[in-house]
């Protein structure tokens, strides 16, 4: 007679897992969802149209769509004559060059217009970047000049120069860095510096 088995044992409650991210990042995360959301919500109507177009007309499957048209046509208007039937556009194709060129004109719009809201978008991240990071670049240059008080208030640390830490203390000035680009953009493209004449 075999024993009977040993009741298993029941299963413990599995802990709450821990949030998986820290509220400071749930705060970030929640800030970009919301930017996004209001952006989506103050989109027209005729723009969700014209860009549910252009995401049709930039696969691969709008081109061999074209060309596939453009063959049967070409074939059917060729082989016409040897079915004793008239060609409805006989050589050199002009209802179907004048087809391919309004498809052409109207593809170009669409995508136009389209790439003219990534482009807002575009500049508009660009612009919360670069604020981000000049307060970030802000916040840094006060939390180096705090330890550079803390290291001269600190009796067991020799006090010393730093020449790199005095110089990072000094907060970047955005019109001067821009200025400086500018004038070093020509040289990084190839153009020769302006030569200064004797003075």
């Amino acid at each position: 007679m075999s024993e009977p088995h040993p009741a298993e044992p029941a299963a413990t409650p599995r802990a709450a897992s821990p949030r998986s991210l820290s509220d400071h990042i749930e705060q970030n995360v929640e800030s970009i969802v919301a930017l996004q959301r209001r952006e989506t919500e103050s989109v027209t109507p005729s723009q969700r149209r014209v860009e549910r177009a252009s995401r049709i007309l930039g696969r691969p499957a709008y081109l061999l769509g074209v060309l596939v048209f453009s063959i049967l046509w070409i074939i059917a208007n060729v082989a016409a004559p040897q079915f004793g039937r008239t060609p409805f556009d006989p050589p050199p194709f002009g209802l179907l060059d004048g087809l391919l060129t309004l498809g052409s004109l109207a593809t170009a719009t669409i995508v136009l217009i389209a790439q003219n809201r990534q482009t807002r978008l575009e500049k508009q991240q660009a612009q919360l970047e670069l604020q981000v990071s000049m307060l970030t670049e802000q916040k840094v240059t006060k939390l180096i000049h705090l330890m550079e008080e803390l290291r001269k208030d600190l009796p067991m640390v020799r006090d010393r120069h730093d020449p790199q830490a005095t110089a990072l203390q000094e907060s970047a000035d955005a019109a001067t860095v821009i200025s400086v680009i500018e004038d070093r953009v020509p040289l990084a493209e190839g153009t020769a510096a302006p030569k200064k004449g004797p003075g």
